[in-house]
């Protein structure tokens, strides 16, 4: 029996249907599996070409394989003297050797000058992962064995520990978060049971796909993930999966307010919609691409990753969104009826009346508002933050280290490596020892103990280096780049600079050099996609310049906020960078939206009719959109580190900014006061007569 041609339309939905109930079943799991995957380990998200990263390629040759240094440091619980347990805590130490995931010598334990605290340090292997919360439990209840003493483990290992740690709910807590926030925007926004669910399972099904592409590839090392990148992706699907829902929905409610056949009205909001919709998507993807020219690791990592997560949102958007909206038809709206949204809601229309009758003014005061923020983002400080503001709440690492740099040198425990040639070991020692900020400094014997024959491979020593600020510190890297210039200049030492210090060094200065290659990079692919869309050069200019300028505006807000409001003393060195990227390409989103709107209704009624409707028409749903992605964006803050809080405040803020003075604002207004001329070379192509602009409320 064959079927009608109306039951046979239904095939092409219902398979698609299938299609992404399949994906959702079989690849959903992998949206809480990616920890599996995921790798916290610092050290291999190095940038590639510095002298720290030879340094650790060098280390491997000396002893052992590179290692993850743990400090055991003992108080006395009265806060007394305690050098009398040194022997107690030397035999503590000494059996830790044979712990599985030590590796080399166990340190002796040392007394502080001030004898209120031991010190011993143990090397760990780099690759335990999981295994390395149980370790260091292991290494602490051995070091509490030694009566009357607060046992404290600060270093590395420590650190990455307390990192492992806050991003263990990462699967499950960040992705509830950001959908319990998202359905509840969604509800009060379409104020019907389906549409929100339809949406929110379209985003789910999209993140598994993404998770599920990402974690094979992860799997076979093609590409790295690590706690922010797993937890960025999935806020970015999430988000740009909701955003291109709330357009599409949008404009389907339109159609079938004008249209009886349900089919008809998809097709008609698919072809409105869908340039908008791949625009929109391909400004993220290859905004977040650029980063592949980046030099730091995880900086390409998040590139393929995030584009991934982008190119899985808009095919749920274009594929699963549609046929479920055509097998509900006018249910996925209910209780409320769809209606036409040309006249827009009154608070869009006032705006648009605003607009039109002092678009100068309307654009001159938002441009003042935008560049007095923006004065401030010179004074954003993005040199790095110590290991006291890495995470946002005290971990035990913190509290640790600021024991230890109570009683030892800042740099105690977690050497500067030196590699240099052995003929001239003792000339590189005393040069070392001659720079200002080092504390102590001594090449590595074969013993491993100090005053034994220095270790030689291939011609090469290996010099430790202490340094008298914390590891961490300002002071620490501008010792590390005396250390570097001293060094160098010892003839045929051929001396490498690396360690801890050093690494954070080299990623503060490869993060300068990415944003000054990035960022125009990232800007010439918007233009040229806003170009090609928009069909204009004026236009496009006009609207990277204005998402620039919140960027800007964004961070002077930011150099206000996160000192006076959440204690930051600084950022990472990424986060200006990551907030360029995402809020330029997602704040061009919302301009794309309008615009393609604009010229739409511009290539009808003439270009200031055009202006008025296209911003009518778009105002709700583009900033349901803003609202949606800023809050999105706001749940990395339920993870404890301060470089997502900070990025969770930069992306929110700023998009609520680009939504509501940007895209609301100045570009309406500058287009209203440019008139056909923002649209040159292709200004002929719209009518010359104009009629009466969409009427204000009474």
């Amino acid at each position: 029996m064959s079927l009608t041609p109306r039951r046979g339309r239904f095939l092409v939905p219902l398979l698609l249907l299938v299609v992404w109930l399949g994906i959702g079943g079989v690849l959903g799991p992998y949206a809480g599996r990616l920890g599996e995957v995921a790798t916290n380990d610092q050290a291999a998200f190095l940038p590639r070409s510095a002298e720290s990263t030879e340094v650790v390629a060098a280390q491997r040759d000396f002893r052992q394989d590179e290692s993850l240094p743990v400090i055991v440091l003992w108080t006395d619980d009265k806060g007394g003297r305690i050098q009398d347990r040194q022997a107690a805590a030397g035999r503590a130490l000494a059996s830790l050797g044979d712990l599985p995931g030590v590796v080399g010598d166990v340190s002796p334990a040392l007394v502080s000058e001030d004898r209120e605290a031991l010190e011993g340090v143990i090397q760990l292997r780099p690759d335990l992962g999981d295994r390395l919360k149980d370790t260091l439990d292991r290494i602490r209840t051995t070091a509490e064995r030694v009566p009357g003493s607060t046992v404290q483990l600060a270093g590395p290992a420590a650190t990455q520990a307390d990192l492992s740690e806050a991003f263990a709910g990462i699967d499950g807590l960040l992705l509830a978060v950001a959908l319990v926030t998202v359905l509840v925007i969604l509800l009060l926004v379409y104020r019907s049971v389906l549409l929100p669910l339809v949406i929110i399972l379209g985003a789910v099904f999209a993140l598994g796909l993404a998770c599920a592409i990402v974690y094979v590839l992860a799997d076979h090392d093609i590409v790295r993930v690590d706690g922010q990148v797993q937890g960025i992706l999935s806020i970015l699907v999430i988000g740009a999966a909701t955003d291109y829902a709330l357009l599409l929905t949008a404009r389907y409610r339109e159609e079938l307010a004008e249209r009886t056949d349900r089919f008809a009205a998809a097709r008609a909001a698919l072809r409105q919609s869908w340039g908008a919709i791949v625009a929109s998507a391909a400004t993220v993807a290859l905004g977040l691409l650029a980063l592949l020219i980046s030099d730091l690791t995880n900086n390409r990592a998040l590139g393929p990753v995030g584009a991934i997560g982008i190119g899985c949102a808009v095919l749920s958007s274009l594929t699963f969104l549609p046929a479920v909206l055509v097998l509900l038809g006018r249910s996925a709206y209910w209780p409320a009826a769809p209606r036409p949204t040309t006249t827009g809601h009154g608070v869009w229309r006032r705006v648009a009346a605003l607009v039109d009758r002092a678009p100068r003014k309307v654009w001159a005061v938002s441009l003042a508002g935008l560049l007095a923020c923006a004065a401030f983002a010179p004074t954003l400080d993005s040199r790095g933050v110590p290991l006291a503001e890495t995470f946002v709440d005290r971990a035990p690492s913190v509290t640790a280290q600021q024991t230890l740099a109570r009683h030892y040198p800042g740099g105690s425990g977690n050497p500067t490596v030196v590699i240099a040639d052995a003929d001239r070991l003792d000339r590189v020692v005393r040069t070392a020892l001659a720079t200002e900020g080092v504390a102590a400094a001594a090449g590595v014997t074969e013993s491993g103990r100090p005053g034994g024959d220095p270790l030689v491979v291939d011609g090469r020593v290996r010099v430790d280096v202490t340094l008298a600020s914390a590891a961490d510190s300002d002071a620490a890297k501008d010792t590390v780049a005396r250390l570097r210039t001293a060094l160098h200049a010892v003839p045929g030492a051929d001396a490498l600079v690396g360690g801890y210090t050093a690494q954070q060094y080299d990623t503060l200065r490869t993060a300068e050099r990415d944003r000054t290659l990035i960022v125009p990079v990232v800007l010439v692919i918007i233009f040229l996609i806003l170009t090609v869309l928009l069909r204009s050069l004026l236009l496009p200019a006009l609207l990277v310049a204005t998402v620039a300028l919140n960027y800007l505006a964004t961070l002077g807000v930011s150099s206000l906020v996160f000192p006076h409001v959440f204690g930051f003393g600084g950022t990472d060195p990424s986060v200006p960078l990551y907030g360029f990227v995402f809020l330029v390409a997602l704040g061009v989103d919302y301009n794309i939206f309008l615009m393609s709107r604009v010229r739409e209704e511009s290539l009808r009624h003439g270009v200031r009719q055009g202006v008025l409707r296209g911003l009518v028409g778009t105002g709700g749903v583009i900033t349901s959109a803003g609202v949606v992605l800023a809050a999105t964006f706001a749940a990395l803050g339920v993870i404890p580190l301060a470089f997502l809080a900070q990025i969770a405040f930069i992306v929110a803020f700023g998009v609520l900014l680009d939504t509501l003075v940007v895209r609301s604002l100045l570009v309406p207004a500058l287009a209203r006061d440019l008139g056909a001329v923002a649209w040159w070379p292709g200004s002929g192509a719209f009518p010359a007569t104009e009629g009466s602009p969409p009427a204000a409320p009474e």
